[in-house]
């Protein structure tokens, strides 16, 4: 077995065991999670990236088990990087390389767990407009979340296979992130409403399923008379599991313009999707005095679809990924600072 086998199936476990660990401190009973249950899972799931950050610095080269220095300079080469390595110091290229897979991962982390917050937005949205309990929040997003890692590892691997074959398809994210970026600015004021008759999501699953007309407990499905019916909180994480899937469209090209490593791509992904569920909890409450986030992500967009297309020049011009990072750490904190020293206005009457 390949040190690159062992490290991807520890991972895996790993994320196993919290996942475990994030249901028995979660799901015990249908009460709704406390602040402090969410301040201290999401201080968990920020800890354990953190490090990871460290395991990538230290140990990094066992994620492609490089060995000799031409292995190196392969794989230097086929994940887009532009490192000056050299042939004469291979303890020193190899510490270079983990130094600057290390930060493509914390920065892939900080725009996945950045764009995330948009996520919870249009969560609390989809709970509010079905009516959802508070107490079911959690089993709800418990499977959101599993189906999340689900599509986001077969997005990652093949929009990866895709760069790897049609280099021109990053230009097309470029355009698309500036595009999403510019939309999401303009349409910042507009009211996010759901009609929860005429989603599609609503709608194709009335046609192909039996639908119960209320909810049954924190139940899924529900059997009566012999027959299976799926109820509303079952449709409401269909609904969740869609939006993902939207939002999915967005981040995963994002983070291509910061790695091409499949793997670091699906790292990152992974801890801010399983640190999702306890920053919901988190920020439920609060989102909407963060009015100025919006604009801070859309701002991210557009700095990130810009970075890819112009990709070959983002070094010369000194968008190193260090660069990015404090950057898009600017941007994060302008937008949280800036809300809460103009708090949003109550609209009277």
């Amino acid at each position: 077995m390949t040190n690159e086998l062992i490290f991807i199936l520890a991972f895996v476990a790993f994320i196993f065991v919290m996942m475990a660990a994030d249901l028995g401190l979660f799901g015990k009973s249908d009460k709704p999670v406390s602040l402090r249950q969410a301040s201290i899972m999401s201080a968990v799931w920020v800890t354990f990236a953190l490090v990871f950050y460290a395991m990538l610095f230290q140990y990094g080269h066992l994620l492609h088990h490089i060995d000799s220095f031409a292995k190196l300079k392969e794989i230097n080469s086929s994940n887009g990087h532009d490192l000056q390595l050299n042939p004469n110091d291979f303890a020193g290229s190899l510490a270079l390389y983990r130094k600057n897979l290390s930060l493509e991962f914390i920065t892939g982390y900080v725009v996945e767990y950045a764009l995330s917050v948009d996520n919870i937005f249009v969560i609390v949205l989809i709970f509010t407009a079905f009516s959802v309990e508070p107490k079911h929040y959690h089993k709800v997003l418990l499977w959101g979340i599993i189906g999340a890692v689900l599509m986001r590892f077969l997005f990652i691997f093949v929009g990866s296979a895709l760069i790897s074959q049609f280099h021109w398809i990053l230009y097309v994210f470029g355009v698309f992130l500036v595009y999403t970026g510019i939309m999401l600015f303009v349409n910042r004021n507009k009211e996010d409403k759901i009609d929860t008759e005429k989603h599609p999501v609503v709608k194709f699953a009335s046609k192909y399923f039996s639908v119960h007309p209320q909810f049954v407990g924190g139940k899924f499905f529900v059997k009566i008379d012999k027959k299976k019916f799926i109820t509303p909180l079952f449709l409401v994480l269909l609904i969740i599991e869609f939006t993902d899937l939207i939002f999915a469209v967005d981040s995963i090209p994002a983070i291509f313009s910061v790695t091409k490593d499949p793997y670091i791509v699906f790292f990152s992904n992974i801890f801010a999707i399983m640190g999702l569920r306890s920053m919901f909890f988190l920020l439920v409450n609060i989102i909407d005095r963060f009015h100025f986030l919006k604009i801070g992500l859309s701002a991210l967009l557009t700095f990130i679809g810009l970075k890819m297309l112009a990709a070959h020049y983002a070094e010369e011009i000194g968008l190193t990924t260090m660069n990015s990072l404090l950057i898009i750490l600017g941007i994060l904190v302008v937008s949280v600072v800036a809300s809460l020293l103009f708090p949003k206005k109550e609209v009277s009457g």
